[in-house]
């Protein structure tokens, strides 16, 4: 359809109701009702027509696509796609955003990238995938199912050629002995050696802080996690499992010929000339055995307080409890929320040569030039309790004991800090006003507890909002209520998340502290000597000052270092 105004010609767009008249079986009579529908309740022609079955989505996609003039493709052949099309695309990525390059064409200005993508107006999806790949993009159309079937079955076909080479292959001659440095595989080495180097170090270069390798019934999956996030890296045919697994096993000293019990052990390798040190740990599941390997990269650097993400406010209350003479502080929150970085960074300011400073941990995170670490050595039987005891004869003026698990740990660590031991420990809790009564549960006398106590500190690690492709928001009401605002400060700068290749298109980057800091006075060790529960603490030390961890995560949603949807996700359960 045409019109013309002077000399220009305007080409106006066929409408969606008049394409599918003419390309499905849909008839005038559902097009009048689907349209009188859309009159009197809104919404998208398209969806009312699905709802009342009247056509099929893919009849909507093709119609749509001839509206827009982007081609559709109804029959993806997974079979005819070469497998190196993928290489330089996550498959995480792929399947998330719905999108697979189909093949590749060679022209006088260099290669075109043909990609199918499930959504005709994500345009921006080829800007990405240009960069991603090197070459530039034209989009094509298929739907969501048919995307999803050619992605499991490319990515699959492209991990084939490395599993049937490690398929029965396993090496154990490898000298073991010190780290091992990983880029000195050579060509020789077995594949198996080369895959499990490899994920090695792609691990370290994404600063994933935990690889995890799952088997299934038919595959196994490597998932890293990164800034406290799970992520899909591969998926491969289950039978490479077995040898992948026991050249991890023989790396961390485990016995490769147990898999019904769970394992623990440790790996050190070096990449760079950095050393690395992983904690291993198996677990038999249904169909293999489960690995985790935990990376803590030696590097020595420990951040100061502020760089961590602690306001003004509090660093300076926590200089002042730990310049005590005596006492007890606790770091409390979930495994992985940087309750050891904390601690190490306390460390590192009362560092000095008049102070004996002895720590006992599991294992040892940061190498601190000066103070006395001993790692905990479950074989031997050397616990916290038991190191604890035998530091007491050191005469320590600061003792860190990694975490407080059971009643004896606890007794020994409270006991120290009433006899002139400043004690830093760390303690598995949801928030600060918990602490007390999880000591007290463990059987520690309250009146022991109430006297101990300087304060506690809990903590979570949140994403930062990646500063390249974030966008403003403007907060939904929902949104208000959720975060408990009537209206923003003045000044706010709210952002969302919206994913780039900086940031592996997550919208994050790094990560950051928010915390709540408790500061123990004498109305609160009244109410902990009389075992009151932990709301009422809590909302004393409120009270007194506190600012919880929902309310500091607000305050750095407001300065646009995160978002609300990240705030959400880690402080769900501190409303």
């Amino acid at each position: 359809m045409e019109r013309q105004t002077g000399s220009i010609v305007y080409r106006s767009r066929p409408k969606l109701g008049e394409l599918l008249l003419k390309h499905t079986s849909l008839t005038r009579e559902q097009l009048d009702e689907a349209l009188d529908i859309q009159k009197k309740e809104g919404g998208l022609l398209g969806e009312i027509m699905i709802r009342k079955n009247m056509i099929l989505p893919h009849e909507i996609m093709r119609a749509l696509c001839l509206q827009i003039d982007i081609p559709f493709i109804d029959d993806l052949k997974p079979n005819d796609i070469d497998p190196k099309l993928v290489i330089d695309i996550p498959i995480n990525y792929a399947k998330t955003k719905e999108v697979i390059p189909i093949y590749k064409e060679t022209t006088i200005k260099g290669d075109i990238l043909t990609v199918a993508i499930a959504d005709p107006f994500n345009q921006s999806l080829a800007d990405d995938l240009a960069v991603l790949t090197g070459h530039p993009v034209k989009t094509v159309v298929s739907t969501s199912m048919r995307i999803q079937d050619a992605i499991n079955r490319v990515y699959e076909k492209s991990s084939t050629n490395i599993v049937e080479k490690i398929e029965g292959e396993f090496e154990d001659t490898y000298d073991l002995e010190g780290p091992i440095d990983i880029l000195e595989a050579t060509e020789d080495d077995a594949p198996v050696i080369k895959f499990v180097n490899s994920l090695l170090f792609r691990a370290l270069k994404e600063k994933a802080s935990d690889i995890h390798i799952e088997p299934f019934e038919k595959e196994f999956v490597v998932r890293f996690r990164i800034d406290g996030v799970l992520y899909d890296i591969i998926r491969q045919p289950k039978r490479a499992h077995a040898a992948i697994s026991s050249r991890i096993k023989v790396m961390g000293n485990l016995d490769i010929a147990e898999k019904r019990l769970p394992q623990d052990g440790r790996i050190k390798i070096k990449i760079a000339g950095k050393d690395v040190d992983i904690r291993l740990s198996t677990v038999p599941v249904s169909f293999g055995e489960r690995l985790v390997m935990r990376i803590l990269e030696q590097s020595g650097t420990v951040l100061q307080l502020d760089v961590l993400g602690f306001s003004q406010k509090s660093c300076a209350l926590i200089d002042k409890l730990i310049f005590s003479k005596y006492g007890i502080i606790l770091v409390t929150g979930p495994t992985g929320s940087g309750k050891s970085t904390t601690l190490s960074s306390c460390l590192v300011k009362l560092n000095s040569p008049e102070r004996n400073i002895m720590t006992v941990e599991d294992p040892i995170e940061y190498q601190l030039a000066g103070v006395n670490q001993v790692g905990v050595n479950a074989k031997i039987e050397l616990t916290f309790a038991r190191a604890l005891r035998a530091f007491l004869r050191q005469n320590p003026d600061v003792i860190m004991v990694g975490e407080i698990r059971d009643k004896e740990t606890a007794q020994i660590a409270i006991e120290a800090s009433l006899t002139g031991h400043l004690v830093l420990s760390t303690l598995h809790t949801n928030d600060a006003a918990s602490s007390a009564s999880r000591l007290i549960d463990m059987g520690v006398e309250p009146f022991l507890v109430a006297s101990s106590l300087l304060g506690i500190i809990a903590q979570r690690l949140i994403r930062k909002v990646c500063t390249k492709c974030r966008v403003p928001h403007t907060p939904s009401e929902f949104e208000m209520t959720e975060l408990g605002l009537t209206s923003l400060p003045e000044g706010a700068l709210i952002f969302k998340a919206v994913g780039c290749p900086s940031c592996s298109k997550s919208g994050y980057s790094g990560r950051t502290v928010i915390h709540e800091l408790m500061v123990m006075n004498d109305n609160l060790r009244s109410l902990v000597v009389r075992s009151t529960d932990s709301g009422t603490i809590k909302r004393a030390a409120i009270e007194n000052g506190m600012i919880t961890l929902r309310e500091d995560g607000i305050g750095k949603v407001v300065t646009g270092q995160t978002t609300i949807d990240e705030l959400m996700r880690v402080t769900h359960a501190e409303v």
